[in-house]
């Protein structure tokens, strides 16, 4: 019996995934979280191949038959194309469903960022061993050692499931199991590249999480260290003079440090205070009198698609360290501000202001810097 739209909205998600069927193999998969999916069935050489058509209500019933009655007309003597981006995306959407939005993210972006821009319109059948190779040595030569690993493991879970379907007889990147580079982990990865960082900087922006989003914000903005972050007190904060002094107890080199806050910065921590979220530290977890969680960055840079060999949480002192630097400032105001160790001993006990006027328009300029790249 065919479908009408009043039968597909009464279509119940259950425990398991299922179909109803409507005219010419056309079929709607209804899933356990309640999505609907149009999925077409065609048979040559007694073969059944399945095409993925979209999503209701994004596609209507209506304009499912007219797709569905093309394809047919179209694929009717020969064997379907089966395009690379066509059985990615159905990949996707069967093996989400019961992953955590973390992991769907960081999947989705490394999909979006670097396999379909390459792969997107190509035959999966004209997909060689030697192109995929090809295609992740490229991302290593660019340092991501293990962003192209991630990517080769991805390439081979959409070539497992298109072998499952009958798309294909077998996934070349079995053939790359000791081909690619082993990942070292690099603690103190960074972005440098001011495209790369323009990138980075809109990402944070759309960052679900408010808090966490500030904090990324402020993390890139004042680039201290992460642990000096997590443990930032609203009484360290001097907001008349737009400073945050940081005691020498919390501080690596143990003395006190000075942060000059941009404009930026005191409107991140102004719209914090608004959250009442909690009376002493900044960044807190909520619900607990604690600071922020240690892995709280560097979870969300990886929810974000960045990988260890990309960017860490500590990446954004080397990101700030590298620019300023190519940028024209004076290294010894940049040093400073860095809080990094003074070889005089005895200047070093009391130098935590030196500079200071020099280090606000840095830290003004490093800010509009960021605001400026994020609207590139």
């Amino acid at each position: 019996m065919s479908l009408t739209e009043m039968k597909i909205k009464q279509a119940k998600p259950r425990a398991k995934r299922y179909t109803i069927s409507d005219t010419r193999n056309l079929l709607l998969e209804v899933y356990p979280n309640g999505s609907k999916f149009w999925i077409l069935r065609i048979f040559l050489n007694n073969k059944e191949f399945r095409r993925h058509l979209g999503k209701y209500p994004e596609v209507s019933l209506k304009l499912a038959r007219v797709i569905a009655a093309s394809e047919h007309l179209t694929e009717i003597n020969s064997e379907p194309e089966n395009l690379f981006g066509e059985i990615a995306e159905e990949w996707f959407t069967r093996h989400m469903n019961d992953k955590k939005l973390n992991y769907i993210k960081s999947i989705r972006l490394r999909l979006n960022n670097y396999i379909l821009p390459k792969f997107k319109d190509i035959s999966i059948n004209e997909i060689t061993a030697g192109m995929i190779l090809k295609f992740c040595q490229a991302i290593e030569n660019t340092g991501k050692i293990e962003t192209a690993s991630r990517v080769k493991n991805i390439i081979s879970q959409i070539f497992s499931y298109a072998v499952a379907t009958d798309r294909v007889e077998n996934n070349p990147c079995f053939n790359l199991r000791g081909a690619l580079m082993s990942h070292s982990q690099k603690h103190m990865a960074a972005i440098t590249v001011p495209s790369e960082i323009a990138r980075l900087m809109r990402d944070i922006e759309k960052y679900p999480n408010v808090l966490i989003r500030f904090a990324l914000k402020f993390s890139a903005m004042t680039f201290c260290r992460p642990g000096e972050i997590r443990y930032a007190e609203w009484k360290e904060i001097d907001f008349e003079n737009c400073e945050w002094r940081i005691p020498a107890e919390k501080m690596k080199m143990k003395r006190t440090h000075i942060v000059p806050l941009s404009r930026q910065v005191i409107e991140i921590l102004k719209n914090v205070k608004k959250l009442k979220l909690n009376d002493q530290w900044v960044f807190p977890q909520l619900k607990k009198n604690k600071p922020m969680q240690e892995n709280a960055v560097r979870e969300a840079l990886r929810a974000m698609g960045y990988g260890n060999d990309e960017m860490t949480a500590h990446g954004f002192r080397a990101m700030a360290s590298t620019r300023l630097h190519e940028l024209g400032w004076q290294s010894e105001i940049i040093e400073r501000q860095l809080a990094h160790s003074d070889k005089n001993s005895v200047r070093s006990a009391y130098n935590h202001a030196e500079y200071l006027d020099e280090r606000k328009k840095l830290m003004q300029f490093w800010a509009d810097y960021l605001e400026k790249l994020a609207k590139c």
